[in-house]
C-alpha cells in the first residue's frame, strides 16, 4: 500500500490548531492596530484644523480692534493688539475677552513727542459678528491699566541746553553716598522707588559744559510730571572728582533742570498714579473703569 503525504500549502501556520489561535489574534490586532493608528493620525488633523481656525478667527478680530483704536485715538498707524487666552473662539462666541494687550510707539502726547504707550485691557465685551462685520463697533471694557514711557531724548528736548541725557535708577546705597559728597541729610528719607537719577552735559555757569547728575525726586501734581531735582553733581573735567559750586550756581542748575511736563489726556482716559524710572525712561503708569470705545461713544473712562 501506499502511504498518503499531505502537502503544506503554506498558508497554516506551524503548531497546528495553537498556531492558528496565535495567527488570527495577531492579524486581529494588526486590523485593530491599523484603525487605531489611522483614527489617531485623523484627530491630530482635525485638532491641527481646529488650533489654525482658532488662531485665524484671533488674527482678524485683533486687526479689527488695532483699526478701532488707531481711529479712536487719532494714531498714524495700527496699534498692536493680542486678545490673550486660549482657545479664543469660546472667548468670541461669549463676546467676552479676559485680557487684552495694546501697545503703540512714537505718539505724541501734550508737550511729548515720542512716548511709548501700552495698556492691558480687562474683562472686555464685543460681539465676533460686530468686530468682525464692517459697521460701528462698540467695544467694552471693565478696567484699563496704562503705562506711558518718556524717553530721556524726549525730555531732553524740555530742558535746554542739556545734551546726552540719561534716566537711571537710584538705590538707597547712591543716596547715602550723595549725602557723604555733602548733599543735605535729608536725601536719605528719599524713596528710590519715587526717585532717578538723570544725568548728562550742560553749561555750568562760570565753567562752561561740563558733565552733570542729579537726584531728582519725581512726582505727579494735578496730573502734570514733575521732576524735581534734590541734589546736584558737577565733575571736574574729564569726569573725576565733583566740584564744589557756588550756592548761585546750584540755584541755578536746580532751576534749569526742574521739568513740568503736561502729558495732556492719556490714551483710553487712564488717570496717572505713579511716576517712576524704568529701563532709562520714565514711566507713568495708571488706571480707568467702565470705558467704551467706538460706536460714536467717546473714550470715556471714570
Amino acid at each position: 500500500m501506499f502511504a498518503t503525504h499531505r502537502r503544506s500549502t503554506g498558508r497554516e501556520p506551524a503548531g497546528g490548531a495553537a498556531g492558528c489561535r496565535l495567527y488570527g489574534r495577531d492579524l486581529l490586532f494588526a486590523r485593530v492596530g491599523g484603525h487605531v493608528r489611522r483614527l489617531v493620525v485623523a484627530l491630530l488633523v482635525l485638532v491641527g484644523l481646529l488650533v489654525a481656525a482658532d488662531f485665524a478667527a484671533a488674527a482678524a478680530a485683533e486687526s479689527a480692534v488695532s483699526r478701532q483704536l488707531r481711529a479712536q485715538l487719532g494714531l498714524s498707524d495700527d496699534p498692536s493688539v493680542r486678545i490673550n487666552g486660549f482657545p479664543f473662539l469660546t472667548q468670541a462666541i461669549a463676546g467676552d475677552y479676559r485680557s487684552v494687550d495694546v501697545s503703540a510707539n512714537h505718539i505724541r502726547l501734550g508737550e511729548l513727542r515720542d512716548v511709548e504707550v501700552g495698556a492691558q485691557l480687562r474683562d472686555v465685551r464685543a460681539p465676533l459678528s460686530e468686530l468682525l462685520g464692517s459697521g460701528p463697533k462698540t467695544i467694552r471694557v471693565d478696567q484699563a491699566y496704562g503705562t506711558v514711557r518718556i524717553s530721556a531724548a524726549d525730555l531732553a528736548r524740555l530742558i535746554p541746553g542739556v545734551d546726552k541725557l540719561r534716566i537711571e535708577n537710584i538705590d538707597d546705597t547712591m543716596l547715602e553716598q550723595a549725602v557723604e559728597e555733602g548733599g543735605d541729610n535729608s536725601l536719605i528719607a528719599i524713596d528710590p522707588g519715587t526717585a532717578a537719577r538723570i544725568a548728562g552735559t550742560a553749561t555750568v555757569p562760570g565753567l562752561g559744559n561740563r558733565e552733570f547728575s542729579v537726584i531728582a525726586v519725581l512726582q505727579i501734581t494735578g496730573g502734570q510730571i514733575e521732576v524735581v531735582p534734590r541734589y546736584v553733581r558737577v565733575n571736574a573735567v574729564g569726569g573725576g572728582d565733583r566740584l564744589v559750586l557756588p550756592a548761585q550756581v546750584q540755584r541755578e542748575l536746580q532751576a534749569l533742570l526742574t521739568v513740568h511736563v503736561d502729558p495732556g489726556t492719556l490714551p483710553f482716559h487712564v488717570t496717572p498714579t505713579r511716576l517712576r524710572a524704568r529701563d532709562g525712561t520714565l514711566e507713568i503708569t495708571g488706571t480707568t473703569s467702565g470705558l467704551v470705545l467706538g460706536g460714536g461713544a467717546a473714550a470715556a473712562g471714570r
